[in-house]
């Protein structure tokens, strides 16, 4: 049977992010959204509190968490500020790489030293002329002994400025597309790494992002996360692990909307009645309501995939366009229901609705999901229904209501251009109403054994 309950465990885990969350975030949230940056001091809470290494294994320092505890996690942080919420999560989705790859020295080496001296890791695969379109790297990786020279730029890396480490994927050689991409580990302090300024942003502005200049950087053989044709594989791996939570980034920031638009449709009165008291609004709350209880099970379906070992690709990529515009919608939605306040500065609607637009783009668009979604339904997924041409449609040709008694010893052809139904032993020589010959039918009565 189908159980829909949090375990204890994982309510005691909701009731600490949300505390972390209203208490910690919130009060911070519009103060480093105006000032453009990151509060460093949130990132050490959150590394203590173990939102940042949660679903790293235990035997590397973390906590051992599944990704639906990673969601549930992400949907209270995100709902205080989205764009904070971004920078404490996106050191899993750095070390994400390293945790599935099967160089087990690397794991060893590094991964103790992000959970327990509490390092940060970015993880790096567009650049300026590429986003979504990952095999399109231009990032240059040439083999130099055991080595690797890296050169080239990262762009839209968040964390990018303040990452102590950095997955970096690259390629051999840009002809081969996905063929010769590959990743490394490398350190910021290396010879040759820099990092550019923080990239002004019309949202999410409290989380940092910035490029990454890689001018002849020697990665040691050791350091080698995925060899030359094994990156783009591990890369989309990592993308169907991240993208149910990039689904509970849109789920916590479309619920906070949510309350805001339900207090305000509650106490704000116009024409002489409270909001709440029109339809028009009532609709507009339950549409929002639906979507995010809607979003919520998307998100969770995915992350239980990934946690019991079922490929989640197809599921994460529906829940991360389906969650992420949905909660675009309840946004503007909230700001539309709160008029000219929503459209101040001293609401929170408006934040709300520049933090939320980002997540339709980043981890691959909307678009790049859609594209997962309709080559799954048109070349792998087994349709239950049988052909069009193969319906039998029957219907009475004088009336009656006997289908037994009408259709027994009957024959019927289905023309396959237009879908007349013919009854008799042979087709017609010629449809009486598209007119293609005989050759066009299809029995489809009596089924064949």
């Amino acid at each position: 049977m189908l159980n829909f309950s949090l375990s204890p465990e994982q309510l005691s885990l909701q009731k600490k992010a949300r505390e972390f969350a209203l208490k910690e975030i919130l009060p911070l949230a519009w103060f480093y959204d105006e000032a453009n940056e990151i509060p460093m001091q949130l990132i050490h809470k959150a590394f203590e509190l173990g939102f940042i290494t949660g679903d790293m294994p235990k035997k590397y320092g973390g906590l051992g968490h599944g990704i639906v505890d990673g969601a549930i996690v992400t949907e209270e942080v995100a709902a205080a500020c989205s764009g904070m919420a971004t920078s404490i999560y996106v050191s899993s989705l750095g070390y994400t790489p390293l945790l599935i790859c099967d160089n087990e020295a690397l794991k060893e080496k590094y991964l103790p030293k992000i959970s327990r001296e509490k390092k940060l890791i970015c993880f790096a695969t567009s650049e300026p002329s590429m986003g979504s379109d990952v095999a399109g790297i231009s990032c240059h990786a040439h083999k130099e002994g055991d080595s690797y020279i890296l050169n080239g730029i990262k762009y839209w890396i968040t964390n990018g400025g303040i990452a102590d480490y950095m997955t970096i994927f690259a390629t051999v050689d840009s002809n081969l597309q996905h063929q010769g991409i590959c990743a490394f580990l490398v350190e910021k302090d290396w010879k040759g790494v820099s990092t550019g300024r923080h990239i002004p942003k019309m949202g999410q502005r409290a989380s940092n992002t910035a490029g990454i200049h890689l001018k002849n950087v020697r990665v040691p053989a050791e350091n080698v996360i995925a060899k030359p044709g094994e990156g783009f594989v591990l890369a989309m791996k990592t993308f169907a692990r991240s993208r149910p939570i990039i689904g509970a980034f849109a789920v916590g920031v479309a619920r906070s909307a949510l309350d805001y638009a339900i207090h305000y449709s509650k106490t704000r009165r116009t024409f002489g009645h409270r909001l709440q008291s029109y339809e028009a609004i009532q609709f507009k709350i339950a549409e929002m309501y639906q979507k995010v209880e809607t979003a919520r099970l998307l998100v969770l379906k995915s992350a239980w995939e990934t946690d019991n070992g079922i490929d989640p690709t197809l599921s994460a990529s529906i829940g991360k366009f389906y969650c992420t515009e949905a909660a675009n919608e309840v946004c503007n939605d909230a700001l539309q229901i709160a008029g000219g306040y929503g459209y101040t500065k001293m609401y929170p609607f408006e934040k709300l609705l520049r933090d939320v637009r980002l997540l339709m783009i980043y981890e691959g668009t909307s678009e790049v999901q859609r594209i997962v979604v309709a080559g799954y339904a048109l070349g792998v997924y087994q349709p239950v229904m049988p052909p069009i041409e193969d319906l039998p449609m029957l219907r009475s040709e004088t009336g009656g209501h006997d289908f037994e008694k009408e259709m027994s010893g009957k024959t019927a052809w289905r023309c396959r251009t237009c879908g007349y139904i013919h009854y008799g032993d042979q087709p017609p020589d010629e449809c009486p109403y598209c007119f293609y010959p005989g050759s066009a039918f299809k029995k489809v009565w009596p089924r064949e054994s």
